[in-house]
């Protein structure tokens, strides 16, 4: 579904993409990780033609119409409430009437449709925002650190829905600097270090590589281990 190789990108003569690499199969969770200012949120801009790269090749395999993206919180109107934002949305993509409350349903917010998005708590507008981008069930979800504000609870249902997603045939692609998030969600990650992509596979086989020793798989440790930060 994703291809990237040898990507560059340079802003104002600083290098914040050096050669980056990887593939997204259909069909499975794919997780790019490292910490803030690492270049994961550039990588998305990127894939959905947002940014322009400098360098190398990239291929997004999916129609327009059929990839879903939650970068922040943007595309979402303060002034309205949650289900006149879904409401706006699933005018412009022809959907039937009750498909916006059935997916704040899904999000946990069917009891705050009536709500301004302006009054809603920094994880409940995430939610929202995670809504407005599967609400017309895409193909491809890109999503950039979706479980960020919100607390374990919620975090954990996000995780359960986005299980779901993929089961019902979605391909995800999403940013985290969550590593037990990453380990239990997904299929294969990539971990990014100044904007180099200094390992990729599957996280636990990742975690057995360079934790010989230890038991438990700690995808920090190794993080630590690849690039002297600690996350």
């Amino acid at each position: 579904m994703i291809k990237m190789e040898n990507i560059e990108k340079t802003f104002g003569g600083q290098t914040v993409l050096s050669d980056v690499s990887f593939n997204v199969k259909k069909g499975e969770i794919f997780g790019l990780l490292g910490p803030s200012g690492a270049g994961k949120t550039t990588i998305i801009n990127i894939l959905t033609g947002m940014l322009k790269e400098d360098g190398g090749n990239k291929e997004v395999i999916a129609n327009p119409h059929e990839i879903g993206i939650m970068l922040d919180i943007g595309g979402l109107y303060p002034h309205l409430n949650c289900l006149e934002n879904l409401n706006l949305y699933a005018q412009i993509y022809g959907l039937p009437k009750n498909k916006p409350m059935e997916v704040l349903k899904t999000v946990g917010l069917e009891d705050s449709a009536k709500k301004t998005v302006s009054k809603l708590s920094r994880g409940m507008t995430q939610r929202l925002a995670l809504a407005r981008a599967i609400l017309y069930s895409p193909k491809l979800l890109f999503l950039d650190e979706p479980t960020s504000a919100l607390d374990p609870g919620t975090s954990k249902g996000v995780c359960k829905l986005l299980q779901e997603l993929r089961e019902q045939g979605a391909t995800i692609f999403l940013t985290t600097h969550n590593m037990d998030e990453a380990l239990k969600l997904c299929d294969r990650i990539a971990l990014l270090h100044d904007g180099k992509i200094v390992e990729q596979g599957n996280p636990n086989e990742i975690c057995e590589r360079y934790n010989s020793i230890k038991t438990v798989p700690d995808l920090e440790s190794v993080f630590l281990q690849l690039t002297g930060v600690e996350l």
